[in-house]
């Protein structure tokens, strides 16, 4: 059992190097499989499947020592820090992203179509018919036709969606404090379905993208940065569904205490994350 002031040391351990050894070989797949080369796909798939036995690893070692004492306060501590910097950094990643859709609607469209006051002219010759509208399909119609992506189907119910899964998880929460199990167990089941009907819907979505409405990637710059975001978002919310499985069946075999609950609060944290960055996405990328 850990002391109020010890600082728990682990011993030494094989899982980070598991863990370089599967990162290594999915870039270098990535990289040959962008290149054409016929073993790229085998390599991405070995890649992956070696992170994830380091995550099942590192993350069972981790449970297995929170089950056992191990962990002070100090422990804590350090665990919420890095998961506050690692929500950081995720706020880092999507504001990227979001600024690359500002800049392409502000500066870059009215730019090609001559309607800044600092544009060069040869701009708007070199793209005389091209116009400041959005959505576009970029000059010369590189793109194609394409129909844009409504806000008012599923994507209008995938944002009732994840608002009602904030709800249920900060409901799980109160039970939690409260020592209410059942009440904790059902709100996380109830956020997991949620999670998970998202991530279905937005593969109907996707469907529908690429064959009734002809948007791909390849539509242009709004195809790109639709697909970039929504994509990237929906691999969010589908690890913080896992995240928040793996919670719920800790949940159901009583490893978590009103006292003692990081894995659960970080889990939340990051599901109200994915919940703030999609109601952006709405906004931004469906609605306006």
């Amino acid at each position: 059992m850990a002391t109020k002031h010890a600082y728990y040391v682990p011993h030494e351990a094989k899982w980070p190097i598991v863990g370089s050894i599967g990162l290594t070989t999915l870039m270098v797949g990535f990289a040959n499989l962008v290149n054409g080369s016929s073993v790229g796909s085998t390599m991405m798939v070995l890649g992956a499947i070696i992170m994830v036995i380091m995550l099942f690893g590192w993350f069972g070692t981790v449970i297995s020592e929170s089950v056992a004492g191990s962990y002070s306060h100090q422990v804590d501590v350090s665990f919420r820090m890095g998961m506050m910097w690692f929500i950081f950094s995720e706020v880092m990643f999507f504001s990227a992203f979001f600024g690359a859709l500002y800049y392409t609607r502000i500066y870059s469209i009215p730019w090609l179509a001559g309607g800044l006051d600092y544009s060069n002219g040869a701009t708007h010759e070199l793209w005389t018919h091209f116009k400041n509208v959005w959505p576009t399909n970029g000059p010369g119609e590189v793109g194609g036709h394409f129909e844009p992506m409504g806000a008012w189907g599923i994507p209008f119910l995938n944002t009732l969606i994840l608002l009602s899964s904030g709800g249920t998880v900060t409901w799980a929460h109160w039970g939690l404090l409260d020592n209410n199990r059942p009440q904790l167990i059902k709100g996380l089941a109830a956020t997991v379905v949620l999670g998970f009907s998202f991530v279905a819907l937005q593969a109907v979505e996707y469907h529908e993208a690429y064959t009734e409405m002809g948007l791909t990637l390849g539509s242009g710059i709004y195809g790109s940065t639709f697909f970039m975001l929504t994509g990237f978002h929906g691999l969010h919310v589908t690890i913080g569904a896992i995240f928040l499985t793996v919670v719920l069946l800790r949940s159901i075999k009583g490893h978590f205490s009103e006292h003692n609950h990081f894995a659960f609060e970080a889990a939340a944290w990051y599901w109200h994350f994915v919940d703030v960055v999609w109601l952006g996405l709405f906004i931004f990328v469906y609605w306006l």
